[in-house]
């Protein structure tokens, strides 16, 4: 695992750190981490989608794009943040601190890509480029299997990357010839730990809850749900 990029303009990276439960707390502060956060998702998503296909020439464009939506998603950002020790650089409030937000997936995930944002800013693209490389080479091996064809090689996306909202969707319009409604049921807790809870429906129906830090990963969870109670996944 490869450390954090050294940075030319200190401020940045601390821009990158700052929470904005932290800027709530300290007047000294002025500016959170949010808007880098934005230019980072970009440009995470370009790097790792033009290095999927460059090293993968024989897979498909949805298999492609289920592989970066799992390279990226809150889960696996959550854990390299980890593993690069950043919860123990963020700047935080005392209550994001209290409610364990060193620990947190989203905020680690978002930190990170906050970090990406400003290193782009601080380094340019080629520097992001080689930083993201090391980052997720070796999580591909772990995320791809090769299986032998004839005198050559087919690559498939393992079985267990699944785009569960697709999946819910080519059910329902298969069955019901509807598209699948999301709607949010709830949200709770303070600024720097929301949680959203959504439900999905089919033609007037519900058929699965769930609950997440972000809006995306609540609905996600929803249509998990829903494939699980319709028996579609295990």
């Amino acid at each position: 695992m490869p450390n954090l990029p050294s940075f030319k303009d200190k401020d940045l990276l601390l821009c990158a750190l700052t929470h904005r439960s932290y800027i709530n707390e300290n007047q000294e502060a002025t500016q959170d981490n949010e808007r880098l956060e934005f230019l980072g998702d970009a440009i995470l998503g370009f790097v790792v989608g033009e290095l999927l296909y460059q090293r993968y020439p024989d897979l498909s464009e949805a298999q492609l794009t289920r592989l970066r939506s799992k390279l990226v998603d809150e889960t696996q950002l959550g854990k390299l943040a980890k593993a690069l020790k950043v919860g123990e650089l963020m700047r935080l409030g005392k209550g994001a601190i209290k409610d364990k937000g060193r620990e947190n997936p989203a905020l680690l995930s978002d930190t990170l890509e906050a970090i990406i944002g400003a290193y782009y800013l601080d380094s340019g693209l080629e520097e992001v480029r080689k930083f993201l490389r090391s980052l997720f080479q070796s999580i591909l091996n772990e995320l791809v299997i090769f299986e032998p064809f004839s005198a050559n090689q087919s690559v498939t996306v393992s079985p267990s990357i699944v785009d569960v909202k697709n999946r819910l969707q080519q059910w329902s319009l298969s069955t019901h010839q509807q598209v699948p409604e999301y709607f949010l049921i709830e949200e709770f807790g303070l600024d720097h730990a929301k949680e959203f809870i959504f439900g999905v429906r089919i033609n007037g129906q519900i058929y699965g809850k769930g609950t997440g830090r972000r809006k995306q990963d609540a609905t996600k969870a929803a249509a998990e749900n829903a494939l699980l109670k319709l028996g579609l996944v295990s």
